[in-house]
Formats: C-alpha cells, sequence, structure tokens
C-alpha cells in the first residue's frame, strides 16, 4: 500500500483553487488555511486540510518547524531559455538610444542568437537548458515552458527541440517544448516567408510529430516577422495536425491577436500594443491573454494592459519571457510583483497568474493549485504572512520547494 506523506504545519496554506480562469480577482477570494497541512501518496496531493486533522492519515510525518506560507509551484508558461551566445552588445545599444528593430537590421537582435544557436553543440544547449531551468527551480518554477526559435532551419530547430527534450530527462522541472521556427524569416534561406513557412509544415511538423519533441506551435505576428496573412497557411496545418497553438501577439502593433482568436490559440503572448479592440476580443474567446513584464523592463517599454484586460474578463496569465535578448532577468515572481505594482493588480490576480492561469496557458489541468489529485508541487516561503511574497518583489525567495512530493531544495 501507497505511503501517505504529511507535510507541514504551513502557518498559511494558500490552495488557490476553485477560483476562476477569467475575470478580475479580489483578494478576498484567496483561501487561507491556518496551520495547513497537505497529505501526499506517490506525488500526488490526497487532501489539503489543517495539519493537526490529518496527522491520524499520515505514515510520515515532515515537521515544518518554522513559519513558512506554502503556495503551489510557480509556473513559467513563456520562456526561450534555449539558446547560445549573449545579447549584452544588444542591451547596451538599446539602452544609448538604439531601437529594437534598428539593432536587428545592424546585425544585432534575434539573428545575432540564431548564429550563436546554430554554432552551440546540442549538448551546450541542453546544458545551458538545464543550468537555467535549476535557476528557476530556485526561484519556485516547477513548471517551465521552453520554445526553439533560434535555429530557423528545420535541422537546427530539430536539433533545438531534441536539446529541450534531453535536457528535460536530466532536470526536475517540468519543461513543456514549443516549436517557435515561425520567430524570423531566416536570411540565410531563398525564398519568400510563406515558402520558408511551407517548408516548416511539409517538413518539420511531421518530424516533430514522429519524434514526439512538442505538442504547440508558437509564431512571432509582427512588422519585423510573419504577417497575418503569411502566417494564416501555417496555422491551417498546424492546426489540422492537431497542434496546440499559441502566438507572440500584439507586442509592437497590433494584429497577433486577431489571429491567435481566430485560430483558436491556447494563448495569446506580449500584447503591449493591444487596444481596447484587442482586449474585447480576448475576453470574449478562449485564449489566456499572457502578459511578460520582463520584455517591458528590458526594452523600456510600457506594460501589458493587465489591468483593463482583467477588468474587461479576459484570462490573464504572467510569464518571464527568459531570452537573451529583450528579457534577461528571468525572474518570473519579481517581474510579477513589478507588474502588479504598475498595473494594480490584487495579489490574488498575481499569484493567480504564476500558478492556475499559467497552467491553463500550457494546457495543463495538473498542477497550478493545491487540490486532490493534482501534483504535489509546492514552493515554502520564509515568513507567516502571504502578502509578504508579491511586497518583497522578488526579493523573498523560497525555503524550500517539493516537486511531485519529493523535497528538492
Amino acid at each position: 500500500m501507497a505511503t501517505k506523506t504529511l507535510i507541514g504545519p504551513f502557518t498559511q496554506l494558500l490552495p488557490m483553487s476553485g477560483l476562476p480562469v477569467k475575470g478580475a480577482l479580489k483578494d478576498d477570494v484567496i483561501a487561507v488555511i491556518d496551520q495547513g497541512g497537505i497529505l501526499i501518496s506517490e506525488g500526488q496531493i490526497l487532501t489539503i486540510a489543517p495539519f493537526k486533522d490529518l496527522l491520524p492519515e499520515a505514515d510520515e510525518v515532515h515537521q515544518l518547524d518554522e513559519e513558512v506560507v506554502g503556495t503551489p509551484g510557480f509556473v513559467d508558461a513563456h520562456t526561450h531559455i534555449c539558446f547560445g551566445g549573449s545579447r549584452a552588445r544588444d542591451y547596451a545599444l538599446r539602452n544609448s538610444g538604439k531601437t529594437y528593430l534598428e539593432i536587428a537590421k545592424s546585425g544585432g537582435g534575434i539573428w545575432d542568437t540564431v548564429v550563436k544557436t546554430r554554432e552551440a553543440t546540442a549538448a551546450n544547449l541542453s546544458q545551458g537548458v538545464i543550468m537555467r531551468a535549476n535557476e528557476h527551480l530556485q526561484l519556485g518554477v516547477t513548471t517551465l515552458e521552453v520554445k526553439s526559435g533560434y535555429g530557423l532551419s528545420v535541422e537546427e530547430e530539430l536539433k533545438m527541440l531534441r536539446a529541450i527534450k534531453t535536457a528535460n530527462a536530466k532536470t526536475v522541472v517540468d519543461l513543456i517544448p514549443t516549436c517557435l521556427a515561425a520567430h524570423i524569416p531566416p536570411k540565410d534561406q531563398p525564398g519568400s516567408p510563406e515558402q520558408y513557412l511551407q517548408q516548416l509544415s511539409e517538413t518539420l511538423l511531421p518530424q516533430i510529430k514522429a519524434e514526439k519533441l512538442s505538442n504547440r506551435i508558437d509564431a512571432f505576428v509582427e512588422e519585423s516577422a510573419f504577417s497575418q496573412k503569411e502566417i494564416e497557411p501555417y496555422f491551417k496545418t498546424a492546426s489540422a495536425m492537431r497542434f496546440d497553438i499559441t502566438v507572440h501577439a500584439d507586442q509592437f502593433s497590433a494584429g497577433g491577436s486577431a489571429i491567435a482568436v481566430k485560430y483558436n490559440a491556447i494563448s495569446a503572448d506580449h500584447l503591449e500594443a493591444s487596444s481596447s479592440k484587442e482586449i474585447e476580443r480576448l475576453a470574449q474567446s478562449s485564449t489566456i491573454a499572457t502578459a511578460l513584464p520582463g520584455a517591458s523592463l528590458g526594452l523600456g517599454c510600457g506594460f501589458t494592459p493587465a489591468r483593463k484586460l482583467l477588468d474587461a474578463g479576459a484570462a490573464l496569465a504572467i510569464a518571464s519571457d527568459h531570452n537573451p535578448g529583450s528579457a534577461p532577468m528571468g525572474n518570473l515572481l519579481a517581474q510579477a510583483s513589478i507588474l502588479g505594482a504598475f498595473q494594480k493588480l490584487s495579489n490574488a490576480e498575481v499569484l493567480a497568474g504564476i500558478t492556475f492561469r499559467a497552467a491553463a496557458a500550457l494546457g495543463l489541468k495538473d498542477r497550478g493549485t493545491l487540490a486532490k489529485g493534482n501534483k504535489a508541487d509546492i514552493i515554502a516561503f520564509p515568513t507567516a504572512d502571504y502578502r509578504e511574497i508579491t511586497y518583497h518583489q522578488g526579493q523573498l525567495q523560497p525555503c524550500a520547494v517539493w516537486k511531485n512530493g519529493i523535497k528538492v531544495l
């Protein structure tokens, strides 16, 4: 018979369960269990209740002797942590007044990372993913989406996705791979953007399915990347092949979110340029709006209109966009807390955005809340008041992390 293990008591335990995926949340909706306990077995949660009430059911007890707040493990639903090289030069140029597009035209930007990533071996890429994933784990992230997109050819994109798959077997963090081969049109391939996308549809996507490298397809819909017209046939093919679709949308100009909604994308990410029209369209859809405050901080531009999206009834996830160019920080909690300060988000909205709403943006129903049957992915913070978590804007870091019920930090 499987062993039942009890973890606790948590001074405050925040299950984050029973809350809606869409719309605004007041802090009074957060259920707080004082002196709470979590009963787990075989990596899954059995029961959440006051610690003393669960003691008779436990075969083993992991006693917590300090004051701690427990939350679900964080989910970072948008990162680019598989890459080679650095873009410190780009950052310095931006801070000196050059724009993102000017830097890209002068040889920097995404293409600079493409060159460095192509030069890297699969083993080096995999090791980099493991290192960065473990850094995220130290900050409480137990599930991490990882994109390709710096290969921009069939073989180089496959190299990246294989490196991510290898890394996933060597870190306790769950890595969710996404194919972003439609990041920008490759500079070194002849033909039009449409021809490149057709090549991906005919050659890359079937191979991804054959090797089970990913079930998610992303594309950057923007003036400097792919137009709405160019990307539609690619999305039609991906949909027919039963890939989940996500979109880099409305970062510098509006339009990408309309395509996201049209193709029933699981999420539309960025949205800094979204107007009231785009916000309303997203609110009326099932597509989750994912804010990426790391990109706003890295580029020195405005934030995603998170408050307006929530008030309109949209679902809002928050992700780090950790990448070597526009979002090198990679600290999800710090970024979410800063976004909350600028956009006037409640603690409930911030925490929902990096737990169960972020899980929904990845199509994952078995995490993001501390509920019966879910993965026992748990974080403990060294405080007696959960409000301290966002108050310290990322400086209050977890003192313990459990992944599938096993203490890993």
